[in-house]
């Protein structure tokens, strides 16, 4: 599966295809800490893997291919952002709750 990282983004916004009308996700952050919620509907934990490479977040989601009445399915999301400045990437955590991916990050 091939990443791609963004370029000249902005740190406060990710695309995200599953999020909504204009797939567009706010990071919220204050002195402190950073956050932010990516839409996984479709995807379990075990379909999910979050990964710091320096200054980079990378973002895997894939599930295997499901069968139903209609046909078959399989979606796959590869994403690399980077952190927001000064986010300590040692302290990066995600966690699915309720079909949305919590990221999250304390400052430096």
């Amino acid at each position: 599966m091939a990443t791609m990282e963004l370029k000249g983004h902005d740190d406060k916004l990710w695309d995200w295809p599953l999020q909504g009308q204009d797939g567009v996700v706010r990071v919220h952050e204050d002195d402190k800490h950073f956050e932010v919620g990516l839409d996984a509907t479709y995807f379990t934990a075990k379909d999910i893997s979050v990964k710091v490479i320096n200054d980079l977040i990378q973002i895997n989601l894939e599930h295997e291919i499901r069968n139903d009445k209609f046909g078959s399915v399989t979606r796959a999301i590869s994403r690399c952002y980077h952190l927001p400045k000064g986010v300590d990437p040692k302290t990066i955590k995600s966690n699915l709750s309720n079909n949305v991916l919590f990221i999250t990050g304390q400052k430096k």
